[in-house]
């Protein structure tokens, strides 16, 4: 395969297909792969490009095609269901692995993969989209800048916008399930909305609550800060009703409740049009403060989270397919440093 050529598997869900249309803009090639050879035969035409019907199940096929290509960018979640078999496969193919979830669980996973990774002469880097790249580099920017912090805090917002069903079906299967912090470099599961704020992202003051973000396991390997609290915008109204969620959790971890809500997934848009991801914007801020009480804060506003995902995705892939690497586990900034997100076309930066 040519060194501009990667694996995109998952091309034809919402996030896949966005990050085929911008591989051009990196001077990139994705080579197609997924299950439907309907949707991926209507893609490759429009974009000129080769495709391959796979399944993840189909081990010696995946396998097979794995083999041919230095790199895989897995975009078919929800993660924490297809992660290891794709994981599994790059291992035995000598190759590259990223994806674009924000599952912590995945994130554990592929970290407890990461010797057989590095022996494999390999990178396992998931998490190359808006999950986790702006708060991972947010969470090392702010390390640097008070290098004995304790504790972190890191919070994520848009105005406009909407969600994928990619990002609808992995909070779906998240009906029910508790939170998570990281408490003295443990994760320990908390009720999800147990706390929650007022934070100005700068364009506007929001109030977040606090979720199970996939930093409370990334920013913990790219800082080494052992107490981590990660937020999203909430209302007042949700916060309240999840006071009470430990008395309904059984029934919304029903399949009858679960597939429900799948049902009605199924007749929503694929995500939100391109003039919605246009006027859309993505925010972030965080925090760090020591034993002393001294602080360190900042934010980033940048495109929307789906147009940040391709870009910032393609970008790593790039670097990955000219050389630039680490072996083993790792995370985005933890690998490419605090200004990897500043790459991305319209993001900014500022101290608070």
């Amino acid at each position: 395969m040519e060194n501009n050529s990667f694996l995109l598997y998952g091309a034809t869900g919402y996030s896949g297909k966005l990050i085929a249309q911008h591989a051009k803009y990196y001077n990139l090639t994705p080579v197609l792969a997924g299950r439907s050879e309907e949707k991926l035969s209507l893609l490759a035409k429009e974009l000129n490009t080769t495709y391959h019907v796979v399944s993840l199940s189909e081990t010696e096929k995946l396998e097979k095609l794995l083999a041919k290509f230095s790199l895989v960018l897995h975009a078919a979640g929800p993660f924490i269901y297809t992660a290891k078999q794709m994981i599994d496969a790059c291992i035995k193919t000598n190759t590259h692995y990223i994806d674009i979830t924000g599952e912590i669980a995945v994130f554990e996973l592929a970290k407890k993969m990461g010797n057989a990774a590095s022996n494999a002469g390999i990178m396992l880097l998931p998490g190359v989209g808006f999950d986790v790249v702006p708060t991972d580099c947010i969470a090392l920017f702010l390390k640097n800048k008070l290098p004995d912090a304790t504790h972190l805090k890191l919070a994520f917002a848009s105005l406009g916008g909407g969600l994928s069903h990619g990002t609808s079906a992995t909070m779906i299967n998240g009906l029910g399930e508790m939170g998570a912090e990281r408490k003295n470099g443990k994760i320990i599961r908390v009720p999800l909305g147990q706390k929650s704020k007022w934070i100005d992202f700068g364009i506007k003051k929001l109030f977040v609550m606090s979720i199970p973000w996939g930093d409370i396991s990334t920013a913990f390997t790219t800082t080494g800060i052992e107490n981590i609290e990660t937020y999203t915008r909430a209302t007042v109204g949700t916060v309240r009703v999840l006071k009470f969620q430990f008395l309904f959790n059984w029934i919304l971890r029903s399949s009858i409740i679960r597939n429900f809500f799948k049902r009605r997934l199924d007749k929503k848009p694929a995500g939100p049009s391109d003039a919605q991801r246009a006027k859309s914007k993505s925010m972030v801020w965080g925090e760090v403060t020591n034993s002393n009480r001294e602080s360190a804060a900042a934010r980033l506003i940048g495109p929307d989270g789906y147009t940040l995902t391709a870009h910032s995705s393609l970008i790593i892939a790039k670097k990955i397919l000219e050389g630039n690497f680490k072996l083993g586990y790792q995370t985005p900034a933890g690998c490419y440093g605090e200004d990897l997100i500043l790459e991305v076309i319209g993001v900014t930066r500022e101290v608070i």
